[in-house]
């Protein structure tokens, strides 16, 4: 299994303050979605990172390959609703994030 450290990236700096109605039911799924990959074994760890600047989503992904890290965040409803959002995947080469499975 490979690890990789995803960035979602807002349209825009104020997208958690000010976010509409439609892009909050886009966010409500994107939730939703991670956490059915997270019960699938394939998500680490997901959530919103509050930085100053401007906030952004991170999720930490154990996957096959880069291309299914990047199937899995293109099929996320925050993507795929088309609000502008956008992920940058980065590949952790030395990415253990905690003891294998079955590790004693």
């Amino acid at each position: 299994m490979k690890t990789f450290f995803c960035r979602l990236l807002p349209p825009r700096p104020t997208f958690a303050q000010d976010m509409s109605a439609a892009e909050a039911q886009a966010m409500q799924e994107h939730a939703v979605y991670w956490r059915e990959c997270m019960a699938k074994g394939q998500v680490v760890a997901f959530g919103l990172v509050a930085d100053p600047a401007a906030a952004f989503g991170i999720v930490i992904l154990e996957v096959a390959d880069e291309g299914e890290a990047r199937r899995l965040t293109a099929n996320d409803p925050a993507i795929r609703s088309g609000h502008g959002l956008r992920y940058e995947i980065h590949s952790m080469p030395r990415g253990a994030v905690h003891p294998p499975k079955g590790a004693a």
